[in-house]
């Protein structure tokens, strides 16, 4: 079975994995296309053979889509998610799941009372085969006990429409989710360090930001934050256990040695970094739309964990915040980490 794929929002990413589902992964066929700019949606279509509608909803509803992928701004993102359920359609959304821990219940609340799980969330990281690596190990107990995590994730730059918030909302939600993974447990407090600004930053921005998070097990994370840091795109991970420490392992890149200098390149953005994650996820989210399984997945629970409300209250107090989080549904049982409020 072929899976006819409607896609809501052609920006960047909507259209690295419009490249992906077309020319990349078995499976699948991208049927219609939207983007609040028409013009391009058109041009988007046509390259792929789909169909441009006028909204995301039509989209949704339209007959020769089988399931969704909702690659639009993020606040857009709760109201198309929420639609599809409705349709009783699979989705695919793209981080964050919503822009609050509010809306991404109100996606828990409504996949639960459908009653079979539709939603995929985008969290990549699970498949990329160096944070795989790190998971087996520490589930082996090469490391002994998990004590500390060292983190940072690194933009060379941002747009002048990102936030503050957004390392947040929009940045650090890729962190928190990977480590509920990686230590299976869930995060309980959280505190916002303020560095000096770089002045390669916008002046609206606060930038960098280390996040520094509290597990229910007594782990202590630290992340740094950093979205402009102008020389790459380089994400960091380091656990460390009671009786060792893995690292996640930089991207294969060859040394060069010339004029005096080794020198490595570091990779500017995530279609490089996490091109076979990207790949691995929709290739197994098409498998389980195409034999009407629920995912596998990143669910709509991990999308609610993983959503930063009380980091972006951190960052505005100052103060250490507790996160609280309802109690899981008996229906998200198995996932990520834990099972009770946090």
């Amino acid at each position: 079975m072929t899976v006819r794929i409607g896609v809501i929002g052609a920006g960047w990413i909507g259209q690295d994995h419009i490249r992906r589902l077309t020319h990349v992964i078995t499976g699948a066929e991208v049927t219609a296309v939207t983007d609040l700019d028409a013009a391009h949606a058109a041009e988007v279509a046509t390259g792929v053979g789909a169909r441009a509608l006028p909204t995301g909803q039509d989209v949704i509803a339209a007959p020769d889509v089988d399931a969704v992928l909702v690659t639009s701004w993020g606040p857009t993102h709760a109201e198309y998610v929420l639609a599809t359920i409705a349709a009783g359609k699979p989705v695919f959304c793209e981080k964050p799941l919503a822009t609050s821990a509010e809306d991404c219940l109100r996606i828990v609340e409504a996949e639960t009372a459908y009653g079979r799980r539709l939603v995929q969330v985008g969290f990549m990281r699970r498949y990329d085969a160096g944070y795989r690596a790190m998971k087996q190990v520490i589930d082996a107990g090469e490391i002994g006990v998990p004590l500390m995590v060292h983190c940072a994730h690194r933009n060379p730059t941002v747009p002048a429409s990102y936030t503050s918030a957004m390392a947040a909302q929009d940045t650090a939600v890729h962190e928190i989710d990977v480590l509920r993974w990686l230590l299976d447990d869930e995060i309980v407090s959280v505190q916002v360090v303020t560095p000096r600004r770089t002045s390669k930053r916008l002046e609206h921005l606060q930038d960098p930001q280390i996040m520094l998070f509290e597990t229910a097990n007594g782990v202590r994370i630290d992340l740094e934050v950093f979205v402009n840091c102008q020389y790459g795109y380089d994400i960091q991970c380091e656990t460390v256990g009671e009786s060792g420490l893995v690292r996640l392992p930089d991207p294969a890149s060859p040394s060069v040695r010339s004029a005096g200098r080794a020198d490595t390149a570091v990779v500017q953005d995530w279609r490089e970094r996490f091109p076979a994650a990207f790949d691995a996820e929709f290739q197994e989210w098409t498998a389980s739309v195409a034999a009407a399984t629920a995912p596998t997945g990143p669910s709509a629970w991990d999308g609610y964990a993983a959503i930063g409300d009380a980091t972006v209250q951190a960052l505005e107090s100052g103060r250490i915040v507790g996160v609280a989080m309802k109690d899981r549904p008996a229906f998200y049982a198995g996932g990520t980490a834990g099972g009770t409020a946090r």
